[in-house]
């Protein structure tokens, strides 16, 4: 799901955050000159998308992100590739092609340990 170029401002203001935020919070974060109403609705959309958790806190709500950003560009990374069809290789390579060398050795690292932190057998080796 893209977001537009308000929504990134206000979420990359939830992401730094050490602790939910007020929409007044947020609009005096921001950088611009912008409606307290229209922040106010951004924040309100996107807790309706699920990106932000909306908390009450007596009158007012307290918003943070549902997700980190790495885990965010994840899934737009994965909503991309659903999008090609059938030809996800194609896509991936094409990707990987764009990158620089150190997120192609960080891509690489990703791949050969797995979330569980044990590093894969080598191709060929016993156990692969």
């Amino acid at each position: 799901m893209a977001l537009g170029e308000l929504e990134r401002a206000v979420m990359a203001q939830l992401w730094t955050a050490e602790e939910p935020l007020t929409v007044r919070d947020v609009h005096d974060r921001l950088e611009r000159e912008l409606a307290y109403t229209t922040v106010m609705t951004v924040l309100g959309r996107l807790a309706k998308k699920g990106l932000v958790r909306q908390e009450r806190d007596g009158k007012a709500y307290r918003y943070a992100a549902a997700s980190s950003r790495e885990q965010m560009a994840a899934e737009l990374m994965l909503d991309a590739l659903g999008d090609v069809g059938e030809d996800r290789t194609a896509a991936l390579v094409a990707f990987v092609d764009r990158v620089g060398p150190a997120e192609a050795e960080a891509l690489r690292r990703a791949l050969d340990t797995p979330a569980n932190g044990t590093p894969r057998p080598a191709e060929g080796s016993p156990g692969s």
